[in-house]
């Protein structure tokens, strides 16, 4: 194995990097070894330029050819200790879609709809505390504080431990749900045969409960992370606390919830309203 590439995966671990960001970054990295037939760290500079022009000239999302520059990025900056080697690269701008976002006659609907008790519960716990699926599917029991109201995310994005908000509804629902299942401890969702669900399975109960909810609108599970964003601004529930509540490292990730408020926009009066009513 090329030592620079296992280098690399050292270095990211160490940086807290996500399994799958590492899993992405080294693949892109193992492209570039295979596509000139040598160790990364003797590819030429006109070599890799010439991997970069591939990366960007092939049909991709923007979202993916970010993430392939930054693979070779890191290589360079921080593995290989040469940034001049990179220095030609710029990232493509990100394009920030508008979220999908679920009313709240639809967020009840769709509850109602999902038939399983742990998918139903899992449902609950990523609207009700707008954690990341992933997050979701591995809480344990003494994750749940009931006398403090929050729930302790020790397996958050990057592996940044936080505290979510459990509300008093949410934390009935779950002893209701607990005293019901009996999941073999110390997961929260364990089934009893002792599997946890998977992402891929809880979005097939998640497009499946919304067929039959009837709603029009690509359900997934950080559809529900958006709608639980989405609710507490238009609740007027400030911008900062939104973040700390979804784990987010910096502020302008949840500024994009603030663009699909419907509720605030239409409240929002124009100046047009505000001026003396004269006839024009």
């Amino acid at each position: 194995m090329d030592k620079c590439i296992e280098q690399m995966g050292q270095d990211l671990a160490r940086a807290g990097y996500a399994k799958q960001t590492k899993k992405s970054y080294l693949e892109t990295i193992r492209a570039l070894s295979k596509q000139f037939g040598k160790p990364v760290a003797e590819v030429t500079r006109e070599e890799l330029r010439q991997f970069v022009d591939g990366v960007v000239a092939l049909p991709r999302s923007i979202a993916t050819i970010r993430y392939k520059l930054c693979a070779l990025l890191f290589l360079y900056r921080k593995t290989l200790g040469r940034p001049q080697d990179v220095s030609f690269i710029k990232l493509p701008k990100k394009y920030s879609a508008l979220p999908q976002v679920l009313s709240l006659k639809e967020v009840a609907a769709l509850l109602r709809a999902i038939r399983n008790p742990r998918y139903q519960a899992l449902a609950m716990v990523m609207y009700g505390a707008g954690l990341r699926v992933g997050e979701a599917l591995v809480l344990e029991v003494d994750d749940i504080d009931g006398a403090r109201g929050v729930l302790r995310v020790l397996h958050g994005k990057g592996n940044k431990a936080r505290e979510a908000k459990l509300s008093r509804s949410l934390y009935l629902w779950l002893r209701r749900y607990w005293a019901r299942e009996r999941p073999p401890l110390p997961f929260l969702f364990m089934s009893r045969g002792g599997k946890l669900p998977t992402a891929a399975t809880v979005r097939t109960a998640l497009l499946l409960a919304a067929k039959q909810a009837q709603i029009n609108k690509r359900v997934t599970p950080h559809v529900l992370r958006h709608s639980f964003a989405t609710h507490l601004l238009e609740q007027g529930t400030d911008l900062r606390v939104v973040g700390a509540l979804m784990g987010h490292a910096s502020i302008s990730s949840t500024a994009r919830y603030a663009r699909v408020t419907e509720k605030l926009v239409r409240q929002t009066p124009s100046p047009l309203d505000l001026l003396p009513h004269h006839r024009w």
